[in-house]
């Protein structure tokens, strides 16, 4: 092959950034699965150039035996068989050795969620967990806009401060794919949005004249970014949920986001808005929360219902006869 096998990696995801707009994150991710298995390979004085289906199989067996999670292994594999699509695109294999492969079925774990006074406590947890007004008015904004909008917390954080300008009754959101769409606002998110961006300009105010540049996002950091991390967001909202008295096994920035498609579904909204609202490509990824909500009423009843009261059977199932 013309192109060294060690180049193989880095040129697939200059492709994948350029070509497909791939998010940073994701190009993280095909980066560590294919360098994994690329050392996989050189262990055994193998490169992507001269291998087969069985070689293939042989990592992902190996990875099983590690332990790694089917989820895992399946995203493994999704990233091997992308870079041999596009080594077969460019040329560089006369076939796919990983096409006929199947991925490990992945069990479809429901969303968590969280019921309608554990958010309550969150947010008013925001409100009042701060060291300054700074702080919770920050943290107050960013818990009612991801319960609002059902956000991912990649589009939240680095959400541009121009999208929030002029007291929007929508957000424009750019997400994955580089697909923009647009979430309404509930009177509570805009209420803390208009408390933000004025604290924001605040603090921004009399900078530009000792030279600083205001920054472009509306939550910025210092980080290389601009904008606050992951990774700080997730230890903030294990921080309030422990202020909150809720379990912060259950609270992570992703559940919001859960939490808001179910909690629409339950109030009567229909899939396909829910779909838009959430920037899902495919509305089978919506269709999950259909199961949590189903799984819930159901609890509803058996736990609320006056027949269900000693009537369940040994299987947990309510028995029929009499009703």
């Amino acid at each position: 092959s013309s192109v060294m096998s060690t180049g193989w990696i880095s040129i697939f995801l200059d492709a994948q950034a350029a070509e497909l707009g791939a998010a940073p994150n994701t190009l993280l991710s095909y980066g560590r699965d294919l360098t994994d298995m690329q050392s996989w390979l050189e262990l055994r004085n193998s490169d992507f150039t001269n291998i087969g289906q069985p070689e293939i199989e042989a990592y992902l067996l190996d990875c099983k035996a590690l332990g790694l999670a089917k989820s895992t292994r399946a995203r493994r594999l999704s990233a091997i068989k992308q870079l041999y699509r596009f080594a077969f695109d460019e040329g560089w294999r006369p076939d796919n050795p990983a096409m006929q492969i199947s991925s490990p079925k992945l069990e479809k774990r429901l969303p968590k969620t969280l019921e309608i006074n554990e958010v309550d406590k969150l947010l008013l947890a925001a409100r009042n967990f701060g060291r300054n007004t700074h702080d919770k008015i920050r943290d107050t904004c960013l818990m009612e806009l991801l319960y609002a909008t059902g956000m991912r917390v990649s589009e939240l954080l680095s959400l541009p401060v121009s999208a929030a300008r002029g007291q929007p009754e929508m957000l424009l959101i750019l997400g994955k794919g580089r697909k923009e769409r647009l979430v309404p606002l509930s009177v509570s998110a805009k209420i803390a949005l208009t408390e933000w961006i004025q604290l924001w300009d605040l603090q921004y105010e009399g900078m530009e004249g000792r030279g600083k540049s205001k920054s472009s996002y509306l939550f910025p950091s210092r980080g290389a970014s601009g904008f606050l991390t992951r990774h700080w967001f997730y230890a903030r909202i294990k921080k309030l949920a422990v202020f909150a008295g809720v379990s912060p096994a259950k609270v992570t920035p992703h559940i919001l986001r859960h939490v808001f498609a179910t909690h629409l579904l339950a109030g009567g909204a229909d899939l396909r808005s829910i779909q838009t609202m959430l920037g899902h490509s495919d509305i089978a990824t919506t269709e999950i929360y259909t199961h949590v909500v189903a799984d819930h009423l159901t609890k509803l009843v058996v736990d609320h219902h006056p027949l269900s009261k000693g009537r369940r059977n040994s299987s947990g199932k309510i028995s029929s006869e009499g009703q």
